[in-house]
């Protein structure tokens, strides 16, 4: 009987272990087993991953040129596994391991191994001198890494064990506390640190030969944002700095592997590197290893892609050095703004404003450029608006011709004697008391070339106040312009993300009304009336209006274009790239201006510049464009309170090649001495850049 419950008790456990057999041949043979993929994730769970650094794009110029770039730069960095040693607590802990065990061998092993770790660290710290550091700011680096890993451990040991009680209360014991501190191990701990900057080829072979023989010390490479032209096109371009602020997390919060890390940068403030972040950013790659360290998921790394400005970087920097340059700009010291467009595609050559400031140097510098009462840090052709003063006279022209409140041979006569109150007197009866209707002849050319306020502010006053208002809202006043929409497509061509394409550049939108918008204008609907009263002002560019340098030049080159309205670029298209992420706007509008008006609108600007008596005549004859095949059109103007002095126009050749140009003068009393010499000087840089004109001329 006992033999027998025997053998059935064998029977019983041999075919459980049978059954049991039989499940683990299914488990780690039967590829469709959910078990199989249950232990695969947890293998993956308990794993680990390895992030791999992306690289930023680069910013180019319309020719290719590198304006900015992520270039290596060298750093000594140290292994928190050494640097800990200076960390009291840490040794402290280690100690009080050693004594709970009650082995007074262990004990002072454990002491003259602490001792002489902390000899190698003071022996790195030696040598750390020698690269021009004091002692006190070495150890104070390392004192930020030690806190910074310590902190994060100590709230992880409160936040696993005691996470509804204060820490200390919990564990009043400071030991203790020390004890479950220590128990707590993060990827921190494993992780080289930045030490200090080597920043040339002898401190890194100086490095080399000194910490050779350390372990625990590295010579490793990081990425530096370099910008190759230091302060040119600065307001443009921008700069980055520490992804530290809560709108730079949120741009990529939904992407792990584009979220900012410790120590990224990302575009700051304003410009390209702001605007165009989601582009240039790139994305990490990433290693993902189970806890058998085998390699089960690889994302390859995205770089950031490059991006291309219309504007020509040489072009741009002889125009600020030129404006910087006291022996060639009496004015050198005031605040200006010049931008030169091509009027055939709308390309941005140069977008200048000056002071400027070092983008290598930004970050230091910062504190002090914000606080110029000069603003260098605002890009003033984009960003600050100005009364335009007689520069908007063509514009004024065009809606009276076109509203037939005037004809071109029509006279508003400007005579010798002070205009009734509330109006605006001629400008050379102020200064000289003395009319200048040319016996009556102060038809359309000749008041614009001699830019007659009397002529203009009465002719703004017969214009209905929104027929006036429509004309400088088609000509782009009153609104800011878009540059271009910078987005991240997938791959159907589709937009990833509507809040990848919200960034724009800073841009101030003028005013054609009395009052200021209270929001961003994108219609002419949404502009604020404009009093009767008014108008006479906007007539001659004073009153409320207001505009931007990049405004001006951009009605310019309408103008220049026959009346077709198209807006300026910035960035060039990528035709390699069919998912482009840089949306220009592709609106072109026919303003619908006839050729009669053109023709007087043409023929007055010429007079500005080509006849005696134009207010920039002095300044552009016999000045050598004319035997360079260059024809230019302009008109000068100055504003009181605040002061300012204008040039605006455009400059053709005989091959029809056209740029327009406006520029600006902070404090300038007058556009004819002021601005028209540094405008009749751009235009030549233009024509040596062979955007204009002849580059070998002959003689006429």
């Amino acid at each position: 009987m006992y033999d027998k419950r025997i053998r059935i008790f064998i029977l019983v456990i041999a075919a459980f272990l049978l059954v049991c057999l039989l499940r683990l041949t299914q488990m780690q043979l039967l590829p469709d087993s959910s078990v199989q993929d249950e232990i695969a994730e947890l293998k993956h769970q308990r794993g680990l991953s390895w992030q791999l650094k992306t690289l930023r794009g680069r910013i180019l110029d319309r020719k290719g040129k590198v304006l900015a770039a992520d270039q290596p730069q060298f750093q000594l960095c140290i292994d928190y596994k050494l640097t800990c040693f200076l960390d009291q607590r840490v040794r402290q802990a280690k100690l009080l391991k050693a004594a709970a065990k009650n082995n007074p061998n262990l004990s002072f092993d454990i002491k003259k191994d602490l001792q002489a770790r902390l000899e190698d660290l003071q022996r790195v710290i030696d040598k750390c001198t020698y690269f021009g550091l004091k002692r006190t700011d070495i150890e104070s680096g390392i004192a930020q890494i030690n806190n910074k890993i310590w902190n994060l451990r100590e709230y992880l040991a409160w936040k696993r064990n005691f996470p509804d009680k204060d820490f200390k209360l919990a564990v009043p014991d400071p030991n203790e506390r020390l004890l479950l501190v220590d128990k707590v191990d993060i990827a921190e701990m494993h992780d080289s640190w930045p030490l200090l900057e080597l920043k040339t080829d002898d401190d890194i072979f100086t490095a080399q030969l000194e910490f050779a023989d350390i372990a625990g010390v590295q010579i490793l490479p990081k990425g530096q944002r370099f910008c190759s032209y230091g302060t040119v096109a600065a307001q443009t371009i921008g700069w980055v700095g520490p992804a530290t602020q809560e709108d730079d997390k949120a741009l990529f919060a939904d992407d792990k592997l584009s979220s900012y890390l410790d120590g990224e940068v990302c575009g700051r403030e304003d410009g390209v590197e702001y605007v165009c972040e989601a582009i240039l950013r790139g994305r990490r790659g990433e290693l993902v290893y189970d806890i058998d360290r085998e390699l089960v998921n690889r994302t390859e790394t995205q770089f950031g892609k490059d991006v291309s400005l219309t504007i020509d970087i040489e072009l741009q920097k002889r125009i600020e050095d030129y404006l910087a340059n006291g022996q060639l700009n009496p004015n050198y010291k005031a605040p200006t703004a010049a931008v030169v467009i091509d009027v055939a595609t709308g390309d941005i050559l140069a977008l200048v404003s000056t002071p400027v400031f070092d983008l290598n140097k930004i970050r230091a510098n910062f504190a002090a450029l914000a606080a110029d009462p000069n603003e260098p840090l605002r890009n003033r052709a984009i960003n600050k608006q100005y009364p335009p003063g007689s520069s908007v006279k063509p514009l004024i022209l065009i809606a009276g011709l076109e509203s037939g409140k005037i004809t071109a041979d029509q006279i508003i006569s400007c005579p010798a004697q002070k205009a009734p109150t509330g109006w605006p007197s001629c400008w050379i009866y102020n200064r000289y008391s003395i009319g200048h209707d040319n016996e009556g002849l102060n038809n359309a050319h000749n008041a614009t070339k001699g830019s007659c306020n009397i002529y203009f502010s009465r002719l703004a006053d017969r214009i209905e106040p929104v027929v006036l208002q429509q004309w400088l809202f088609k000509f782009g006043y009153g609104q800011p312009i878009r540059l271009a929409s910078c987005v991240v497509c997938d791959a159907s061509n589709a937009i990833r993300d509507t809040q990848y394409a919200a960034r724009d550049f800073r841009q101030a939108q003028g005013q054609i009304s009395n009052l200021s918008p209270k929001t961003t204008v994108q219609q002419f609907e949404q502009v604020p009336p404009l009093t009767e009263s008014e108008r006479k002002w906007f007539g001659i560019g004073q009153g409320n209006l207001r505009v931007t340098p990049l405004q001006v030049a951009n009605a310019m080159a309408a103008i220049a274009r026959g009346g077709v309205f198209k807006p300026p670029r910035l960035f060039l298209d990528d035709p390699n790239n069919s998912k482009s992420e840089i949306r220009n706007p592709k609106s072109e509008i026919d303003l619908g201006i006839s050729p009669q008006t053109l023709a007087t609108v043409y023929d007055g600007m010429s007079a500005v510049v080509n006849e005696p008596g134009g207010t920039a005549y002095k300044e552009f004859a016999n000045s050598g464009l004319a035997s360079q095949d260059v024809k230019v059109y302009g008109k000068t103007g100055s504003t009181e309170k605040p002061d300012n002095a204008w040039f605006a126009g455009f400059a053709t050749d005989s091959t029809n090649r056209e740029i327009a140009i406006a520029l600006i003068v902070e404090g300038g009393q007058h556009g004819s001495s002021d601005a028209a010499p540094l405008a009749h000087d751009i235009i030549q840089f233009c024509i040596d850049a062979e955007y204009i004109g002849k580059t070998n001329p002959t003689t006429e």
